[in-house]
């Protein structure tokens, strides 16, 4: 009988990991420092529960893929061992290539995307485990022939989402984030090598892009964390012009020393490696070394973000003019004393943009009781879900407004 390893999760209970590769990987570094990159960024300063890392997400989402395996399998989807065990690697490694506050500093440090930097960890941890990770990788590739199961792993339907969704509204305490996930696993079946959903699960998917498009409204771009997030952005962009190094760690040094020689094309070991150093400690340490900085702008921001003292963000139903942000800009440099440029990284005008579900994306497909495959926007009116919500915000200091 095979030994596993009991872990007590708040949101489903006790998460069973089998000795062998995947307590391994779970052990190795690389994992454990997901256990210091927040999973909501910035968001405990509008949600002091949303505390919870990327660690807790891969093994939630880990725990869900358990189920959905076992799922498939009671209907007679053929898996074999190897299968199961590379799909479970693939979805506890996904988030592997995260950097420190998940999305909000993505191509800040490192002009990387998330999901390219995981592949890139993902072999090099092929190499440390002698190629156990190659059909892991091939099905995180969407390589595998069967491709049902990169569509648990990453789809409009996939086990992150229902871990994320699950996980957030728990830690957040926004009780519409709350989805059905059993209901909607239990429904979930395989016909052409395709990921399917019974019909009598619709409504449950309703409420799952339901509970999405809230969340990523009342949540995910909420305005306070979108004024964090330009406070840190802006800090980063000045400390590396000024190419401050005090008290910097060693991971943190490298990226503000080497950043001209930093590029998308070839990211070697020696960015990867320092890359793995890096973690939300880093940018907290970062931050209160600058908050008695002579530099008043530095010193501004670092003490706004330790203090939550943040930026007005407003939100709004059209695009702010040109000049209307120029003027302000203006003000601020008049009465702050902040450089043209400096009120330029934080007197900014953006845009938030929203799709709960695409349509022209590896479509939901709904299994129908006459047995024929039918894309869930034949089904629901989606409307409300695949319509590309605009909403726009302008940033400024509150000693402006």
């Amino acid at each position: 009988m095979a030994r596993i390893k009991i872990i007590n999760d708040p949101v489903y209970g006790f998460i069973s990991v089998p000795y062998g590769i995947l307590l391994e990987l779970i052990d190795h570094p690389y994992f454990q420092r997901l256990r210091r990159i927040s999973q909501l960024g910035l968001s405990s300063i509008i949600y002091p529960g949303a505390t919870h890392t990327r660690f807790h997400h891969a093994l939630g989402a880990y725990h869900l893929m358990t189920k959905a395996l076992q799922t498939l399998e009671m209907k007679g989807v053929e898996l074999s061992s190897e299968e199961k065990e590379g799909a479970c690697i693939a979805i506890l490694l996904h988030d592997l290539g995260h950097g420190p506050f998940s999305h909000v500093l993505e191509n800040i440090l490192i002009p990387v995307e998330h999901e390219r930097l995981t592949l890139l960890l993902m072999e090099d941890l092929n190499k440390q485990f002698g190629g156990k990770l190659n059909l892991a990788i091939s099905i995180f590739k969407n390589e595998y022939p069967k491709k049902f199961l990169f569509q648990l792993v990453s789809s409009q339907l996939d086990m992150d989402r229902m871990d994320y969704l699950t996980r957030d509204s728990f830690y957040t305490g926004v009780s519409e984030g709350i989805i059905g996930y059993d209901r909607i696993i239990q429904m979930m079946n395989v016909v052409e090598n395709q990921l399917v959903i019974e019909e009598k699960a619709l409504f449950s998917i309703e409420k799952f892009l339901t509970a999405r498009k809230i969340m990523y409204w009342q949540v995910y771009m909420h305005k306070a964390s979108i004024s964090a997030e330009i406070m840190l952005t802006a800090l980063l962009s000045k400390i590396k012009e000024n190419l401050v190094t005090d008290h910097l760690s060693e991971g943190m040094s490298y990226f503000i020393l080497n950043q001209e020689s930093i590029n998308k094309v070839n990211i070697t070991d020696e960015i990867l490696l320092n890359f793995v150093k890096l973690d939300d400690t880093d940018i907290w340490t970062l931050v209160k070394s600058v908050i008695t900085s002579h530099d008043i702008f530095m010193s501004y921001l670092a003490k706004g973000l330790l203090e939550r003292q943040l930026l007005k963000v407003e939100i709004k139903n059209f695009l702010p003019e040109g000049d209307e942000i120029d003027k302000i800009r203006l003000k601020c440099v008049n009465l702050l004393g902040f450089s043209q440029n400096e009120a330029n990284l934080i007197i900014r005008g953006g845009t938030l943009e929203m799709s709960t579900y695409n349509q022209s994306f590896d479509e939901i497909f709904v299994n129908s009781r006459e047995k024929a495959l039918i894309p869930l926007s034949e089904v629901l009116d989606l409307h409300h879900f695949s319509q590309n919500r605009l909403r726009y915000f302008i940033s400024k200091p509150k000693e402006l407004s």
